[in-house]
This record gives C-alpha cells, structure tokens and sequence, in this order.
C-alpha cells in the first residue's frame, strides 16, 4: 500500500510540473497575466495555483516516465505548447499597441513618451491609452477565462506525454506574426484618414494664405483631431478585440497537433 501511494505522489508530482510547465509562459507574454503592474512574487503563486488545478484534469489516466531525461524532454515540449498559446494571445495588445504607436507618430504624441504601467517600457500617450483599454475590455469579456479554457484545451489536443508537432508550431506562429501589421492598420485607419485629410486641408490652407504659420496652428488641431477620432472610434475596437480574443485562441489551438 506504501509503494503505490508513493508511486502515485510520485506520478501526481511529474504531472504537476509539467502543467506548471505549460502554464508559466502566460505569466511572461499573455494579455493581463504577464502585465507589470502584478507582482512576479503574485504571479507565481497563481501560476502554481492554476497548475494545481490543471493537474487532475490534464494527468487523467496518464503515466509520466521518471526518468530525468524523459520527463525534462517533456518539460521542455511543454513549455513550447506554452509559449505558442501564449505567444498568440500576445500578438492581440501588440497590434493595439502598434496601431496606437502608428497613431503617436502621425499625430505628433511621439514627442512626450511615457511609461507604459503594463509593460514597464517607453511609450506614447495613444499607445499606453490602447494598452490600457484593451486590458479593460479583456477583463470585461471574460479574456481570462478564454485564455484558461484555451489552455485547459490544450491538454486534449497535446497530452502531457506526447510531444507537439513542431513544424505545425512554427507555421502557425508566423501565420498569426503576420497578421499584426495588417490589424493595427485596421485599428489606425479611422484616426489616419482623418489625420491625414487635416494635413491636406491645411496644405491647401497654407497656399491660400501663405502668412498663416500653419506649424503652430495645425499641430494642436491634429491633436485635437486624433483624440476625437480615437474616442468615436473606440466602440469599434472593443468589438475588435472581442472577435479576435476567439480568433487568436483558436489560432492557438489549431496550431497544436500531436507529433
């Protein structure tokens, strides 16, 4: 009876590690879960947390090997299943964040960057601002709980024991990769339209009245412009994200094959 609870602890313990193993890569690159402002000392508790009740689940009927160099290979698979779930989920605030970077430069707010609470680096005042709202509508569309469904997921499609398929990884990160540039340019367009219509206007305007110092006049008015057209067109970025939050997770997922 003592050999086969420690058989089972034993089991138990290797499955744990290698759903901590697939867990930990949203606490360094997924929406909300990998932010800064939540303390790495937090994170990894709630990543133990979520890993401890993943286990059950994920180690249903399931032998994980003991030896150290079978059960490392499958640390290592499993980080990778990790880090291209999570990597995919990442894409969706970098293409708010370029899009709003495409808008600072266009407007004139690359000029005073500042910090950006959620990832801890130099950014713009448009771009921060797309950060922080796509953070607020990922919490009020259930985005974490998307996100943690996902990953439950990926224990169907990929076992703890069986490996992923690597060229299906690659193949759909570079798919998802290149979508990025394409969707901040969807996000951008309505405040680039109009920003641009504003330089031609006061192209014109400079022609017609040559002593008027359009310099000083056009940049507070693209301003003003580019914050009107960022608030009209917020309700259609929530809708945006919305759609792409399923979008990337199934992305994610269907990416996932077992080798």
């Amino acid at each position: 009876m003592t050999q086969i609870l420690s058989g089972l602890a034993g089991n138990e313990l290797a499955g744990f590690i290698l759903v901590l193993a697939r867990v930990t890569p949203l606490f360094i690159m997924a929406p909300l879960f990998s932010s800064a402002m939540i303390p790495v000392r937090v994170r990894g508790i709630v990543a133990v947390a979520i890993a401890i009740g993943l286990t059950p689940v994920a180690l249903h009927g399931q032998h994980i090997p003991s030896e150290a160099v079978a059960l490392g290979a499958l640390i290592i698979e499993g980080l990778l299943v990790g880090l291209a779930f999570a990597f995919a989920l990442s894409l969706l605030m970098a293409a708010l964040e370029s899009a709003g970077s495409l808008i600072d430069v266009t407007s004139g707010f690359s000029y005073g960057s500042l910090i950006n609470p959620l990832t801890g680096e130099n950014s713009a005042v448009i771009s921060r601002f797309y950060s922080l709202f796509g953070t607020l509508v990922f919490l009020v569309i259930g985005g974490d709980a998307w996100t943690l469904r996902g990953l439950g997921r990926t224990f169907e499609l990929v076992p703890l024991t069986a490996g992923p398929q690597l060229g299906s990884l690659v193949g759909g990160a570079e798919n998802i990769f290149s979508t990025v540039f394409t969707a901040a340019i969807e996000i951008a367009a309505p405040v680039l339209i109009a920003l641009l219509i504003t330089d031609v206007a006061f192209g014109v305007v400079s022609r017609v009245v040559p002593q008027l110092n359009v310099f000083a006049v056009g940049f507070p008015t693209k301003v003003a412009v580019a914050l009107l057209v960022t608030a009209a067109s917020l309700p259609f970025i929530s809708n945006w994200i919305s759609g792409q939050l399923s979008t990337s997770v199934g992305a994610a997922l269907g990416a996932l094959h077992v080798a």
